[in-house]
């Protein structure tokens, strides 16, 4: 009898003598163990494992703090906006709106209509002490709907709102009166091009305010251009005396905002018009959707390249390991236990990745307005400058299914990555393995 034969006669006798190893049983785990721990014959698949792992990781936190991120971005965007401006915008057709109080208090008896704001709004130039100039947008409202409008009432940093329709001033935004150099007391003057009509033409009206209160939303936009006037003031300045441009409504839940609008129109009791919140935004949050979920698909690939290097480390470790898996078999390895062997291997540098990723991403997210203030510190600009990225925060909020989903999707293609390494495992041959050993 050959060498050969001998072998391959202790090969079926062996498997034939133990009948196959209990699955995932603890010599498995043991061998898989050992060709996860480095040695200095296996440093060049412990290289590829080790950046297996790190991509990964690095795959799984990326994508945790970005979906987060825009997700804060959205939710922050969404609460700001909705809460400073109606739901529901409603305005007169045919006829001015002279009646809008009667109007306002019929739309309020709508059931979901939390309350109603007539508004008197325009373009003006506002100037202060100084030679600056800006621009900026008046809404003349009454003093009781600025209390309702929690993100500017609950946000007042320098004076008060209380006497507001008595007060004959005016509320800004914290940037705008740091970019005039305005504080409490001093005052604004706002040029309108809707002035007074003259036999020479148009004149612009021009009127100065005090600042009687200093409010921060903390929407940049909205801070560096929103001026609040009492509205039978706005009235006065707008030539808009005893009607309103327009009623805001703001709904109890702004996702019911198509199922109110047919109700609310039939209520005004008039000709009206009316244009929702979704329809005004459509294309800054379709924007927004758009790019969450590109970002998703681009560090998708990031994990999908370290599940293939798990292959190509896998691979590797395979052509390495091609003795001891012979020797394994004529000892009563099962081509089963053999695959087992090498999927654990492979799939716990997955596994260890997802959840070191994991643990990393979220601890990004809990703390990423002290990172983003360190780093600003440390490299002496301004990183996410609210000027430009609208908030004055970085928002991140997380969300437990989509973190599952990002989990389980890199598990799933670790997993994935495992098994055609692990299949030529147990389909090496033995005696050919062995035949010149």
């Amino acid at each position: 009898m050959t060498k050969a034969e001998t072998l391959e006669a202790a090969v079926h006798g062996a498997d034939a003598a133990v009948g196959g190893t209990r699955p995932f049983s603890r010599f498995e785990w043991m061998i898989a163990g050992r060709y996860l721990r480095s040695r200095r014959r296996d440093a060049g698949v412990s290289v590829i494992a080790g950046f297996s792992f790190i991509g990964i990781m690095l795959g799984v936190a990326a994508l945790i703090i970005v979906m987060s991120v825009m997700n804060g971005f959205r939710g922050e965007l969404l609460t700001r906006i909705l809460g400073v401006n109606g739901h529901v915008i409603m305005q007169p057709i045919d006829t001015p709106l002279t009646d809008y109080d009667e109007v306002a208090k019929r739309v309020a008896g709508v059931a979901g209509v939390a309350y109603t704001m007539p508004l008197v709004q325009g373009q003006v130039l506002a100037t202060g002490a100084g030679s600056t100039s800006t621009g900026a947008l008046v809404k003349g409202v009454r003093g009781a709907d600025l209390q309702k409008l929690t993100p500017v009432s609950s946000n007042i940093q320098l004076g008060s709102i209380e006497h507001f329709d008595t007060s004959q001033g005016v509320a800004i935004g914290s940037r705008l009166a740091q970019s005039l150099g305005l504080g409490l007391g001093d005052s604004i003057t706002l040029v309108s091009p809707e002035g007074d009509v003259t036999p020479l033409g148009v004149t612009p009206r021009v009127k100065a305010y005090p600042v009687v209160a200093i409010f921060e939303i903390g929407l940049s936009e909205y801070d560096a251009s929103y001026v609040y006037m009492p509205l039978t003031e706005a009235q006065l300045f707008f030539n808009s005396e005893d009607k309103a441009q327009s009623i805001e409504i703001f709904l109890d839940n702004p996702d019911q905002v198509v199922s109110l609008q047919g109700p609310i129109e039939q209520a005004a009791g008039r000709p009206n018009y009316t244009v929702t919140w979704q329809r005004m935004n459509e294309s800054f949050f379709s924007a927004l959707e758009v790019e969450r979920n590109v970002m998703f698909i681009i560090l998708t690939l990031i994990v999908l390249v370290a599940a293939l290097n798990i292959i190509s480390g896998l691979f590797m470790l395979v052509k390495d390991k091609g003795r001891d898996i012979a020797i394994m078999r004529t000892m009563g390895a099962t081509r089963g236990s053999i695959m087992r062997v090498f999927l654990i291997t492979g799939a716990s540098i997955g596994i260890a990745g997802t959840l070191a990723g994991f643990v990393l991403g979220t601890l990004f997210c809990l703390n990423i307005e002290n990172l983003r203030q360190f780093f600003s510190w440390v490299s002496g600009t301004t990183l996410f400058n609210p000027e430009f990225y609208f908030l004055s925060r970085l928002p991140a909020e997380i969300d437990p299914s989509e973190v599952a989903t990002v989990v389980a999707m890199a598990i799933g293609l670790s997993f994935l990555a495992t098994i055609l390494p692990s299949w030529q495992a147990s389909k090496l041959d033995p005696v050919e393995a062995l035949r010149y050993e």
